[in-house]
């Protein structure tokens, strides 16, 4: 007769290996989740209106912010709705990445105190079908978070209606 097969063993180093990636696993898991909270709008909702043209719908988050995904000169960025900011206002650190060149200094009242930004333009600001060329914005030295806060440089030109939760946002007539 043949004694049975032994059950394989695990050793340390395969018991650490699993372990690892259900914490990867879980963590990716989790990071997704939160993003959805913090953006509920990675995917921009675009809706037509009655006479043809497009509208973006947004869906406030947790803290009752519009936070969208969009593109400044074509890359994508994560969008906070300010209208309380005159210019696009990007942090310096994104500014980099989208390399985008610093104009003439001044000094910006925030929240948070007095700073300083730079004036540049954006070739291209979009969100969704939303595109406006040449817009106005600064590059905030002071900001620390991930988001650009599309300011009324770029909000001024659209229609905007909330209602509930939810923000809709549409050309305000064909000369756009």
């Amino acid at each position: 007769m043949s004694e049975p097969a032994n059950p394989p063993t695990f050793n340390t180093f395969t018991i650490a290996l699993i372990w690892i990636a259900l914490l990867a696993g879980a963590s990716f898991f989790f990071d997704d989740l939160l993003e959805g909270i913090n953006n509920p709008n990675r995917t921009v909702t675009v809706n037509v209106s009655e006479g043809g043209l497009p509208q973006v719908v947004l869906k406030q988050n947790r803290q009752g912010h519009y936070v969208a995904t969009g593109k400044i000169n074509g890359q994508p960025v994560q969008f906070l709705l300010d209208t309380g900011a005159t210019n696009v206002a990007i942090p310096e650190h994104i500014a980099k990445q989208l390399k985008l060149e610093k104009g003439p200094a001044q000094q910006t009242i925030t929240a948070n105190g007095t700073s300083t930004s730079y004036m540049t333009r954006l070739d291209t600001a979009s969100l969704g079908p939303l595109t406006l060329t040449n817009v106005p914005a600064s590059i905030s030295t002071g900001m620390q978070f991930d988001e650009i806060l599309l300011g009324m440089s770029f909000l001024r030109h659209l229609k905007m209606s909330q209602q509930g939760k939810q923000l809709t946002l549409s050309i305000p007539d064909a000369s756009f």
